[in-house]
């Protein structure tokens, strides 16, 4: 890097830590504090009583406090990253830093704790003294040999987990890239010639953990500072390092890497040359670690050998070796259960679901995230990427299982599975008001054609429907394009196996589609020559027809092109005189639960009867996702206050509305805040017929919809489910640009099963 991007990374790093408020972390109150009544239950008189049931039973403290959930990142600064002893109060960051992944990747809360002590046996006594605070503990760049020390004498005294991340997190994701590396190079663990430089703690606890893989510890070859590891060293030794010492007259590492099966570097740049390289093993491992420069670069480490399989420790390369792939999983699981350690069976858990998620097949979520990188099990992809959101449930679930079996939890599930499920549901947002839908989806067999099937975020889609087996995914595209970015992105689908294709350059139906294109839309100035025209390139159509014609069940379009275009074509083919588009219902998933918002799509300037014909719809959609719909009727004027076109329009379809018997609740017309606020809507109508809060907000426009659509996606970190085409009877879904694969999973999953399949 030259010196002037490095000053502007420096700038740029020193801006984030500063702005908008200096730090990376804030504390939240999770419960109200809005009046007499909460404070007196957050502290005097009413937090006596959860004192009182944690004096007669100290497991309460996981009911009735943080703990359960509350990590502390512990350091005192005397080995910080590459940065050496820099004290604790300049480790700071670093902590901070480490808090925040443990929230973001596994929504645990932590404490961060830098602490002015380098006894190690003094420093050990202040963490113990901490255990009624904290539900585990995670020691943090604390230096060799102290590390060993803190660690021991923490464990004896506490019944709670405590994991020095340096040693054992490292050495987890050692020890499963190393699992799959020997499997892409044909070897076995208890075969392997192992040559490791870097005696500290991360590399004695790698070592430790290539043995409890089957590693033999006689074929092991440690080197530090000052060459080979040998029986009768005296200069700079430890009890750890002696436990690897070989019987040898061999004294420097370029003597002993002959033959090695896998270099383990923790030391420091160049310290594997090239010529070293061609001396190992055929098809050797290199695994440099050392942060920011490697011991041995990969490129140099391919040209010397092109057979090599290397991992580093930078983002920048294939095969990352980072800590973040463990050590939120690993707690998670951890305290989920109540385990009072992180014993080896749970390390080893950790290991096998870390390697065997990398040998599935890719998510959608981490492709998108490491976009131009081809996610498939081999050389350059032996681990999984930090940001793939199954990392949860896998990992954490199998450690949380390893402690159940192993008997060190105190709280344990009942069902493994379910406990999994939750865990994706706390990544996937969506899963939790999606369940009952695929759970109906699961028992269909409906037959959904996407229309743009070429593209990376249908191929997902389509992917994790045959897993997730909601539905038989038909996809419109060219075979090449299609065959070529499922290899490019590692997408196991196979046309015929999984899933059906319709060229649209060469179709044996194409003579009968566009037929049937021409039957319907000959009035309509459509004439032979455009309607094979049609059938050639307007994939939309395309699907449509197969859908008219019993080919499909369901269309799904829209992934690119505007929403009404795409809208004219289904309307065109599918559109009878009992399934018209009625509206588009988007559910927002947001902090508070969620909110169906209508019309976002369909009707610019709705009438009254296509309003209440929308209200209608959205309650038989609403009730899809198993809730009660409580739907408002939204716009400018309150409850007959002004006398505006959308105040008009809004109370004529109430009107209508309370010409029927219908079996749900819905209010209008009234501000948003009034159908949100209870409180508000009592003030201001104290005779309103509605109940609580409202869950479907019908607006008088598909301005005011969508814009309110869009400000709870991007203030409010909203997810959107939809948009739901309502009106269609499942038989048509347009999404817009914006969808995700996981959007496109669930639009698939909606389109699996009938309406009326719901009740």
């Amino acid at each position: 890097m030259d010196s002037g991007n490095q000053q502007t990374a420096q700038q740029a790093a020193l801006q984030y830590h500063e702005h908008p408020k200096p730090g990376k972390l804030e504390i939240r109150a999770t419960k109200p504090m809005a009046n007499q009544r909460d404070l007196s239950l957050a502290y005097s008189p009413g937090v006596a009583e959860a004192c009182l049931e944690i004096k007669a039973d100290p497991a309460a403290a996981a009911r009735y406090t943080t703990r359960g959930n509350l990590v502390a990142v512990i350091s005192n600064g005397t080995a910080v990253l590459g940065l050496g002893n820099i004290g604790a109060l300049a480790s700071k960051p670093v902590m901070e830093g480490k808090a925040v992944l443990f929230k973001k990747f596994a929504n645990i809360d932590c404490f961060d704790i830098e602490v002015n002590e380098s006894d190690p046996v003094k420093l050990a006594e202040i963490v113990t003294s901490l255990e009624p605070t904290f539900g585990a503990i995670n020691l943090e760049d604390i230096k060799a040999p102290d590390c060993f020390i803190v660690e021991r004498l923490c464990r004896e005294r506490m019944k709670i987990p405590v994991f020095h991340d340096d040693q054992h997190g490292t050495a987890i994701v050692v020890g499963a890239a190393a699992t799959n590396a020997l499997l892409v190079a044909g070897k076995k663990f208890e075969d392997i010639k192992i040559v490791s430089t870097g005696g500290g703690a991360a590399g004695i606890a790698c070592l430790n953990m290539l043995l409890k893989l089957g590693a033999r510890r006689e074929n092991v070859w440690l080197c530090d500072i000052h060459g080979l590891v040998y029986s009768g060293r005296e200069q700079d030794m430890n009890p750890e390092k002696a436990a690897y010492a070989q019987a040898s007259d061999l004294r420097t590492l370029d003597q002993v890497i002959d033959g090695a099966d896998l270099f383990l570097g923790l030391s420091g740049p160049g310290v594997l040359t090239p010529d070293m390289v061609k001396r190992m093993a055929a098809d050797p491992i290199v695994f440099a670690l050392a942060n920011p420069n490697p011991e041995i670069s990969p490129e140099d480490a391919r040209a010397a050998d092109p057979s090599v399989i290397i991992a580093t420790g930078r983002s920048d390369y294939p095969n990352q070796v980072n800590n973040v792939l463990c050590f939120p999983f690993i707690f998670r699981g951890a305290l989920d259960v109540g385990a009072t350690v992180i014993n080896d069976a749970m390390q080893i858990a950790c290991v096998e679901g870390i390697a065997a998620l990398a040998r599935a097949s890719s998510s959608a979520e981490a492709a998108a995230a490491y976009q131009g990188e081809r996610l498939s099990f081999g050389r350059n992809y032996l681990i999984p990427k930090a940001f793939d959101p199954r990392l949860l449930a896998i990992v954490a679930g199998a450690v949380a299982q390893a402690a159940m079996e192993s008997g060190v939890a105190t709280r344990p599930v009942e069902d493994i599975e379910a406990y999994k499920a939750a865990l994706n549901q706390s990544v996937f947002r969506s899963a939790f008001i999606m369940r009952r839908v695929f759970e109906v989806a699961h028992t269909g067999e409906r037959r959904v054609v996407f229309a743009e099937g070429e593209d990376e975020r249908v191929l997902h889609a389509a992917h994790a429907m045959v897993q997730e087996g909601v539905g038989r995914p038909i996809l419109i595209g060219r075979p090449e394009v299609i065959e070529s970015r499922c290899e490019r992105d590692a997408i196991p689908l196979v046309a015929g196996r999984d899933f059906e294709l319709v060229n649209p350059e060469n179709d044996p139906r194409y003579r009968d589609y566009w037929g049937t294109y021409h039957t319907i839309m000959q009035r309509r100035g459509v004439t032979p020559d455009l309607a094979r025209a049609i059938m050639r390139t307007n994939t939309t159509a395309i699907g449509a027809v197969m859908v008219q014609r019993g080919d499909a069940d369901s269309l799904i379009c829209g992934t690119f092109g505007q929403y009404l275009w795409h809208l004219n074509y289904v309307r065109q083919v599918l559109g009878t005189p009992k399934l018209r588009p009625v509206g588009a219902l988007s559910l927002m998933i947001h902090e508070k639960g969620v909110t169906f918002i209508a019309d976002t799509q369909v009707h610019p300037e709705p009438c009254a009867q296509e309003i209440a014909d929308v209200v209608i719809a959205a309650a038989r959609h609403v009730r899809r996702f198993g809730l009660a719909p409580k739907i408002a009727l939204c716009s400018h004027s309150q409850f007959g206050n002004l006398d505006t076109d959308s105040g008009r329009r809004m109370r004529a379809a109430l009107e209508i509305l309370d010409g029927q018997s219908l079996d749900f609740e819905y209010e209008g017309e009234m501000h948003s805040d009034a159908a949100l606020d209870p409180d508000v809507r009592a003030r201001l109508f104290p005779n309103s017929r509605f109940t609580g809060v409202a869950n479907v907000l019908v607006f008088a426009n598909t301005d005011a919809a969508s814009g309110a659509r869009n400000i709870i996606k991007s203030i409010a970190g909203g997810l959107e489910v939809g948009p739901i085409l309502m009106g269609m009877g499942n038989r048509a879904q347009i999404v817009t640009p914006s969808i995700t694969a996981r959007g496109l999973l669930n639009i698939a999953a909606l389109a699996g099963a009938p309406v009326q399949s719901y009740g």
